[in-house]
Parts: C-alpha cells; sequence; structure tokens
C-alpha cells in the first residue's frame, strides 16, 4: 500500500499530506473523509481507492491545510461559525453544508457526533466516534504546534472548549488529532487545560518568534507548543 496511507482497522484509514492528516471513515453505507489535505488535491480519488461506498467530505475547520482537496467533492459538511474563514482563505466550492453541535452522522452501523470546539477557529469541531470511542480531535487537541495567532483564534472559547470535550470523557478511550503524535490519551486534555490557563493568567515563558511571516509568541509546553499573539 502506498505509505502515505496507513489502515488503522477495518474500518479507518489515515492518509497523510505532509504534517497533517486526513482520516477515511467507513460504516456499512457510506464514507465520510475527515479534511482534504494541505498540499494534494486527490483525496477524493485515494479514499476512493480504498472504498467503493459513496463518499461524504466534513471539513473540521478552513484553514488552508485543510481544504486543498475540498473541490473534488460536492460540498462540504462544516460548522456555520467556520464560513467566515472558509471564505477568508478564498474557498467559493464547494458550498457547505451546515452541521451543528450535537448532530449524529451515520454511516450505517458507525455513527459519529459533532462536537463544537470554537477557539482555534470559530466554527472547529471535534468528531466523535460513539461505537469506537474515538475522538477525532482535529487542530484543537494536540502534542504539536497549535496556532493561535491571526485573525479569528480565540484563547479564551479555545479553553472553554477544552472543557466541553472533557466533559464527555467517558465516551472515549483514544484522541486521533490531525498532527503530531497519533494516537493520543485523553489526560492530554487537562494538560492543554493547565498550560492554556498560565497563558491566560501571564504566567507562561515564552520566546519571540516567527510563523507564516508573522512575529508570534512561542510558548513550549510540556504538553504542546502554543503559537499566540
Amino acid at each position: 500500500m502506498n505509505n502515505r496511507i496507513e489502515q488503522i482497522d477495518s474500518r479507518t484509514w489515515v492518509i497523510k499530506d505532509d504534517d497533517v492528516r486526513i482520516f477515511l471513515l467507513t460504516g456499512r453505507e457510506k464514507g465520510l473523509v475527515i479534511d482534504s489535505g494541505k498540499t494534494i488535491r486527490n483525496a477524493r480519488e485515494i479514499a476512493e481507492s480504498l472504498t467503493d461506498l459513496p463518499l461524504q467530505l466534513i471539513t473540521t475547520h478552513a484553514d488552508t491545510d485543510h481544504i486543498a482537496g475540498n473541490d473534488a467533492f460536492e460540498t462540504a459538511l462544516m460548522h456555520p461559525a467556520e464560513y467566515v474563514n472558509y471564505f477568508y482563505q478564498g474557498a467559493s466550492h464547494p458550498v457547505p453544508t451546515p452541521v451543528w453541535d450535537g448532530d449524529v452522522i451515520n454511516l450505517g452501523g458507525r455513527r459519529l457526533r459533532v462536537i463544537t470546539q470554537p477557539g482555534h477557529t470559530p466554527g472547529s469541531i471535534a468528531l466523535l466516534d460513539i461505537g469506537g470511542r474515538v475522538l477525532y480531535s482535529a487542530d484543537s487537541i494536540q502534542d504539536g504546534d497549535i496556532y493561535m495567532f491571526g485573525p479569528m483564534r480565540n484563547m479564551i472559547g479555545y479553553r472553554q472548549s477544552l472543557d466541553k470535550v472533557w466533559a464527555c470523557r467517558s465516551e472515549y478511550d483514544k484522541i486521533f488529532p490531525s498532527h503530531g503524535t497519533l494516537p493520543l490519551e485523553p489526560e492530554i486534555i487537562p494538560e492543554l487545560m493547565r498550560c492554556t490557563d498560565r497563558i491566560l493568567a501571564g504566567e507562561a515563558p515564552f520566546r519571540k518568534g516567527e510563523r507564516l511571516g508573522m512575529p508570534v509568541k512561542v510558548y513550549e509546553t510540556e504538553a504542546a507548543v502554543f503559537l499566540c499573539d
């Protein structure tokens, strides 16, 4: 199999695109592509090589490293709070279809619940594989670089989102993020809470840096690296 593709189990694949992951989840009736990549444009073609089921695309958030292959799909499921980011990035096709907090996407014997996670972007979402007990956390929960600088980022909202996803801790055993280590243990969430609290309180050390041509404060914490204004 292409070394870009890793099969996690009989119904789950990860497609690697540079430092970001695309996930393909299948049920009995259809498949769900979670994000469409950073540089590749053929995420749909790759997914179609892995399953004969009809495919849907869901966009966890509209940063450019997650929407490179969106044009190959008829629509992208997306929380409406993310539309501002989607169109800010210059995207216009496909026209998104709304999903809301608590919505359940049924693939046929496999159900995914939408959990809103504003902060990293306004309409960021996570997806809970209800039967599989896995949380697909996108960028918000990871041990790599968490971008919290530039337009539409909000640390207070991010911290509140951590509270929300930790409140349903009993429903998942593993976390599959879009960046960093895969899988993660759920205990990273309280670690991220503590680090975020110190940053918000002005108690965390940082160094000055640059990312994407912008000056940033780099907080190298024990849980993740936060890049902030």
